[in-house]
């Protein structure tokens, strides 16, 4: 039989310069591009300003972490929570209507799929039997 090796770590990402990972290493990659970009835009004094909060924006976005996860992660949480509804009302009457349209539907399947029970007869008794007791290799006609 043929051996497989089976991934272990998959949830673990890759690192390519010590205990950077890929996607650590863009995000400080940009957040630099960005610095630099502001260096050649701005003065001396505003490029200090701004390259300071550019930089601790994207070096939090790349190695912070909260409960294990990566920060943006938790960003992505917090917008996916502020788009959704803040009440949820339970309404009886549309769960009932729905629960009947889903019953309904089960039985008409149900009774297309069910087949049709023939009565077993005297006759038709002898016949199971006897292509019981010959192993299926009588057919009946």
């Amino acid at each position: 039989m043929e051996q497989f090796s089976v991934p272990q770590f998959i949830d673990v990402e890759d690192t390519i310069i010590g205990p950077i990972t890929v996607r650590q290493f863009i995000l400080l990659l940009v957040g630099a591009l960005l610095a630099f970009t502001f260096y050649r835009l701005f003065t001396f004094t505003i490029f200090i300003g701004t390259a300071i909060v550019d930089i601790s924006l994207f070096a939090t976005l790349a190695f912070a972490k909260i409960n294990g996860r990566p920060i943006h992660f938790f960003f992505l949480n917090i917008i996916q929570t502020l788009r959704r509804s803040k009440v949820r009302v339970w309404n009886r009457n549309v769960y009932v209507q729905q629960m009947t349209f889903i019953r309904e539907k089960k039985e008409e399947i149900v009774e297309k799929v069910k087949p049709k029970k023939r009565m077993v007869t005297g006759s038709r008794l002898d016949d199971l039997s006897l292509l019981v007791n010959t192993g299926g290799v009588y057919k009946e006609e």
